[in-house]
């Protein structure tokens, strides 16, 4: 048995992920894992998604999600899939990956 890390700067980007594993690589939802990395709760440190403006054209962005650091997902997974399941994540957007 291997973990697979990879971490995102979104909370958007992260979820995709989860999917994508789930879908199209058949890993078991109890088998993923969502984290900060770090101590502070975090939806990521870019906005994107439901963070992104939501009012008129040229309105600011919003200010009222927890942006800070990033996002770690974590998957226990068979030995001889855990670089598929690594490259999976680096597709989806990871911006780092790790098998231990």
């Amino acid at each position: 048995m291997k973990t697979v890390t990879g971490e995102f700067d979104t909370r958007r980007e992260a979820d995709l992920a989860i999917e994508r594993l789930v879908q199209e690589y058949g890993v078991e939802r109890t088998d993923i894992f969502v984290a900060p990395e770090g101590k502070d709760n975090s939806a990521g440190q870019a906005v994107d998604g439901a963070d992104l403006t939501t009012g008129p054209a040229g309105s600011e962005e919003r200010d009222d999600s927890a942006l800070r650091g990033v996002l770690a997902i974590s998957i226990d997974i068979a030995e001889e899939d855990a670089e598929v399941v690594k490259n999976a994540l680096t597709a989806a957007g990871a911006i780092h990956t790790n098998i231990k």
